[in-house]
């Protein structure tokens, strides 16, 4: 049976096991030898990341043809207007392509843990939090989805993928299942 760990992953922390320039892994918070990332995470975002031991696994959970949905929870800049976000719901076109359509919502500010370091604040910009599901994952994609409508991303967290769910794993905590 394949082993899944959901890692919390931290702020600044690269998704990889080695970095020659010193900066954080995985390795910092993750021993288990045979395990893999099953997709990215940026080094500025946070939340949920999803390791294996099972290369099949780390395909389908990986590889967009499987439309394996992630739900993102993002703070922008500025106050979100509802009629700015259709265009994310229609698909958009960023750099050199067009997103597929996502589900987006304006959500309440969510019980998050404090990022270290903080966000930018400006007292005079307010700042709302969106929910994001997605089906792809390109290269800070929900960051250029955002901006594109005027709202750029202050603060980004993954909260799912597919079924798998960060729940209430503390920045750097892990879990191991089977699945």
């Amino acid at each position: 049976m394949a082993k899944l760990i959901l890692f919390n992953k931290p702020y600044g922390v690269l998704t990889r096991f080695t970095d020659a320039a010193g900066r954080p892994t995985l390795a910092q918070y993750i021993d288990r030898p045979h395990f893999y990332p099953a997709g990215r995470l940026d080094a500025d975002s946070e939340g949920l990341l999803l390791l294996t031991d099972d290369g099949a696994l780390q395909h389908r959970i990986a590889d967009p043809k499987f439309k394996l949905a992630k739900t993102y929870w993002a703070q922008v800049e500025g106050a979100v207007e509802e009629a700015r976000l259709e265009p994310l719901r229609n698909g958009i076109a960023i750099r050199d392509y067009r997103t597929r359509p996502a589900q987006v919502r304006l959500i309440a500010e969510p019980t998050v843990w404090p990022r270290i370091p903080p966000i930018r604040a400006r007292k005079q910009i307010p700042t709302g939090w969106l929910q994001l599901q997605i089906h792809e994952g390109r290269n800070r994609q929900v960051r250029h989805m955002t901006a594109a409508v005027g709202y750029p991303t202050l603060r980004l967290i993954r909260v799912a993928i597919g079924d798998w769910r960060l729940d209430d794993l503390a920045p750097g905590q892990w879990r191991e299942i089977t699945v």
